[in-house]
Order: structure tokens, then sequence, then C-alpha cells
């Protein structure tokens, strides 16, 4: 079957969620031809506008908006020594499918990254010494600065109409908010969202210790709002149906109610789903196109002065890779970039509390992102002379909304089946809740991706594989944050909790969800030989393609990713229309 070849434009996304979604946006706004790959369906608010919506089996346990496994997967292996293999079943992340993609599906957290995190090897070592770092710990900067993405971070927080409390707004210290924060130039378009009961008694209970909490900050829109660029959309309902599903009403910022809305009505943007890309064509020094399958199974041909790599971390690596796009990544002789520094989130150290009959705290109502949280053991936050190890994290109470099916916590009876279990849950149901600490992922010397060289997907090509497990830095990182979460349920004044030190399990295991924030693979830096990209998220190899993504993060904070995304996103496509449209070639800052 002959390829269909079609004409030239300027650019091409490769997957249309946020990146893809914000890259379309702003050059198709300034009057680039720009087309957009998605390898999944269309979709948008009027798909989940019905009481299917609220269907939990079908979104949270059938997997419904997420990448299908018998198509394409990872291969997982602890240590180079081990035979990597499949999953079978979508487990520990949940990527997406589907115009949007993991933006369509996620709780809407959106925080900053703290100054620290962006200038980390440095910001670790002249405060703590060269030897803080243990000799296999891989810890970067960026090659970019807080001050540099913070007028990003407002463009982001502004189309997205992210509810929050500024804590630190121009060098001063706001009440109600983050005091650790960086420094904001404006605050949060919307208020913070309605704090429920349980996060109301988290934050007196916090402050009873001495700590500072605040809001989430929660792209689940707390009033209806109008952005920048004249989209409007509703304030949240508190259904408790947000991360795992689409919105009904439009109130969590996702790709397709945002950015991909602006983009469509310029004119010069083509949606085309059901794309699957293969391959980047390039003549070793400049892209000149992408090679995809339709639904159909044909295969096309789209040529482009420039290309967007736009999907999520796994596949940006991966399309790399199978293009022999850079040098791969040996961790042997350290040599090489794509694929180095793949990180995860660590997760732990959390206090499960059952409260009184008459402490109804009303579970079923929730958003994605509505809780309360405290930064005290985050980053660099508190001093980590003495303690043996970097890194910390931010510490919560969520109320995303207690479902029927996840949400059930054990019987504390001990029950685990019958008449007595069902007793208990119905019991525990509405005033059981949890703390958690969500933590840093560094990088390591022996943590990467690369072709797995016995699995292919369902075309024929190698599956991603990574090796990753977790290492003594992280585990008394988790002891320690595990030790602050218990007095924090303990002055909420629980009739029964479960709690204690965070303990990792022996080997990172694929089957429990733990969290969709994978970074690592692509990452930006400013030395050619050690990092794919530059500050604008140009290729250094090929100076007319984009990578954005968590991909480009060189270790994972203690933050959701997205925030921070958006930021550097927004700031690519300043790069791309604003210094490379008008001098092709490599972008200095």
């Amino acid at each position: 079957m002959a390829t269909i070849k079609h004409e030239k434009v300027d650019a091409v996304c490769i997957g249309v969620g946020w990146t893809g979604g914000i890259l379309a946006a702003e050059l198709c706004r300034a009057g680039m031809k720009v087309v957009g790959l998605e390898r999944g369906r269309d979709r948008g608010e009027a798909n989940f506008a019905n009481n299917d919506d609220h269907d939990e089996l079908k979104f949270a346990i059938r997997s419904e908006l997420f990448q299908d496994a018998a198509v394409e997967t990872q291969t997982v292996r602890h240590t180079t020594a081990e035979h990597a293999l499949p999953m079978r079943y979508i487990g520990a992340w949940l990527p997406g499918t589907g115009v949007g993609g993991a933006g369509v599906h996620w709780n809407g957290q959106t925080w900053r990254f703290h100054p620290s995190d962006f200038v980390y090897r440095t910001h670790y070592t002249q405060r703590y010494g060269k030897d803080i770092f243990p000799s296999d710990m891989r810890q970067r900067d960026w090659g970019i600065t807080y001050e540099t993405l913070e007028p990003y971070f407002n463009t982001f927080e502004d189309m997205a109409g992210i509810s929050g409390k500024a804590g630190v707004l121009n060098g001063r210290v706001q009440e109600g908010g983050n005091p650790f924060e960086g420094s904001r130039s404006k605050e949060y378009p919307t208020p913070p969202m309605i704090s429920s009961r349980a996060g109301s008694a988290f934050a007196t209970a916090a402050a009873s210790l001495g700590h500072k909490p605040f809001p989430t900050p929660s792209a689940n829109l707390s009033v209806a709002y109008t952005n920048p660029e004249g989209v409007s959309r509703n304030h949240c309902l508190y259904c408790g149906y947000c991360e795992r599903f689409g919105c009904e009403v439009g109130a969590k910022a996702d790709p397709t109610v945002t950015v991909i809305p602006v983009a469509k009505r310029t004119g010069n943007f083509e949606l085309r789903p059901h794309a699957w890309v293969h391959r980047i064509q390039h003549d070793g020094k400049r892209a000149t196109g992408v090679l995809y399958t339709d639904e159909a199974g044909r295969t096309h041909e789209q040529p482009a002065d420039i290309v967007l790599l736009t999907s999520f971390m796994f596949n940006n690596a991966r399309l790399l890779l199978l293009s022999r796009m850079g040098t791969p990544y040996d961790p042997k002789t350290e040599k090489g970039a794509v694929g180095r520094n793949f990180a995860y989130q660590t997760g732990g150290g959390g206090a499960v509390g059952t409260f009184a009959d008459e402490d109804d705290f009303n579970l079923f109502m929730g958003s994605g992102a509505n809780g309360m949280a405290i930064d005290d053991y985050n980053g660099d936050n508190f001093d980590h002379h003495g303690l043996g190890f970097v890194g910390g994290g931010n510490i919560s109470l969520g109320s995303s909304g207690s479902r029927p099916i996840q949400s059930q916590h054990p019987a504390p009876s001990g029950a685990t089946w019958g008449l007595e279990w069902k007793r208990s849950i119905r019991n525990t149901y509405r005033r059981t809740v949890s703390i958690g600490a969500q933590a840093e992922s560094p990088a390591y010397r022996q943590h990467y991706v690369d072709l797995d060289p016995t699995y292919r997907d369902a075309f024929g090509d190698p599956l991603l594989r990574i090796t990753f497990d977790w290492e003594p830095n992280e585990r008394r990182m988790m002891d320690y944050l595990g030790r602050r979460v218990e007095p924090l349920m303990r002055a909420m004044r629980p009739t029964a909790m479960t709690g204690g030190p965070g303990v990792l399990p022996p080997h990172f295991d694929t089957v429990p969800y733990q969290s969709t924030h994978v970074t690592g693979g692509t990452i930006m830096g400013d030395d050619p030989k050690e990092t794919v990209v530059n500050d604008y998220l140009q290729m250094w190899d090929f100076p007319n393609v984009f990578v954005i993504g968590a991909s480009n993060y060189p270790q994972n904070a203690g933050f959701n990713p997205t925030g921070t995304l958006g930021a550097l996103a927004y700031r690519a496509a300043d790069g791309v229309v604003n210094h490379y449209r008008r001098n092709p070639g490599p972008i200095r800052s």
C-alpha cells in the first residue's frame, strides 16, 4: 500500500495533550499552520455530560481513558542484571490516550516547583557540601531558573484559571498561602476551592502543631471564569469524579476546554485523531516530517518545517530512540543523553484515621485537587544536616471524593468479607480519612529507559524498557516523612488510626497505582553531551525539533509536575514563535 503524502505545514505536534495543545494554540495564533496528530479519538466536555461520566467501573477500573496495555506497554526491571517483563495491565501509572491525553483524567493539582528545585545540585552542594549526594545519585541543575519561568507560570495559571491563594507575593509572605513557595508576581486568577470538613479539620490540627496549612492549588474552578483568550468555563460542582474521569461541566481545566479551542478557532489548526506516529523523518541534522498510521492501517507522511514532540514522557523518549535521534544513554559509561535520569514520585508515610459517629465528613463530595497541605518538609524547606538523605515531600489531606468501589477502607474489626464486613464499611465510609506524603524521586546513574530487546508493540516496534527501583536515600526520606504525618493525624483526634514511619516495599512494584508522575528520558540542561534539549526545549542535535514534556525534568520534585510542565510549554512556544521562526537555528538564551 502506497504511503499517503500530505502537504508540508509549518509545524506538526506529535500528541495533543497539555503541551501539544499549548504549542498548537500559541503557534496558530501567530499565524503558523499546525497539524496535531493524536493516537486516540477526539473528545471533549460533551463526551462526559451525561450519567455515563459517573461510571466508576468503566473509567476508574476498566481504564476507559488510559492507554491500552494490550497494544503498547512498558517493560520494567529493577537492575540491569534482570530480564525486564512487560506490564500486562495498567497499574503503577495511568498514561492517557485520546485528544487531551492525561490532561483529561488528571486530578488538577497545579503546583510550581520551588526555586531551589531548578538549581538542585548547586543549591545542595553550596549548603551542605559536595558529599551530600550518594555516589550513584545524579541530581542536576535544570539550566533554567524559577525567576525565568515565573512569567510563564502566570500565563499557564491564567489560561487554566487555577484556584488558590498566594503564599509569597512580590517577596512578601501572605496569610493563608504557602510561605515556602517561590515569590509570585500576581495572585491566583481564582480564589481557593471551598474547603471540605476533613480539610478544615486537618488545617486546624496542623496549625495547632505550628505548621502553616494552606489550600492545594487547583485546576478545578472555584468560581465561573473567563480566561484571557475569552474561553469561559463553569465552576466546580464537587461531584467527586475528577481523577480518572473527564469533567462533565468543563470546570476542571483540561486541554479540550482551554487551549485546543483557541487553536481551532484560528483556522490554522488541523487535528487528526487515530494517528499513531511511528517515526520522525530526518537527514541526520534536521527533521523533515513524521510517518504515522491511521485507523484503517494506512501509512501517512506529514512533512513539516518544525516537529514538536509533545506526548507523554514514555512516548517522547521512545519515539526519539525509535527514530535514532540523539545518542542513547549508556549507564556503564554514562555517555549519551536519550533515556537518562528516569524518575518517578516517592509516596508513603500515610496515616488513616476513623472518626466518631458524629464526625460525618460527607466524603462523597469533593474535587480532584481539593485539599489542605503543609510544605514544611518539602524540598530543602528543613535542615538536612545529619539526616542521611536529601529531598522531602509535600504532606496533605485530599478531598477528591470517596467513590463506592475504590474508597473502601479496611474494616476496623478485621473482617474482609460477609455481613460483618458490609456493616463495618457502611459505618466507616463517611468517617475515614487519610494523610499522605508525596515526595521527590532523585535521579540515579542506574535509572534510565531504553528500547527493550525482546518485547514489541502491536506494530512490531520495541517497547520502552524501564530500569528503576527504590534506593536507600528514598527509604530514609520516607521514614522521616512518615514520622511527621502521624502526629498530624493524632492532632485531628480520630477514634482509631493506623500509621507510622513510611516504609517502601522491598522493590518497586508496577501492580498497585502510585502516581502518573513519571519524568526524565529527554532531560533539559546546558550540557549537549548529557542532556537532550536546551532551556527552550530545543534539541541540541536537531534544531527544528522541540521535545516538550515531563520527560525534560532532570529529576522529580515533591510536587505534581503539571504546573511546571505548563510553564515550560509556554516558554517553548515563545522560543518557536519569537526566536526560531525569525532565525532558524539554535536559540541562544
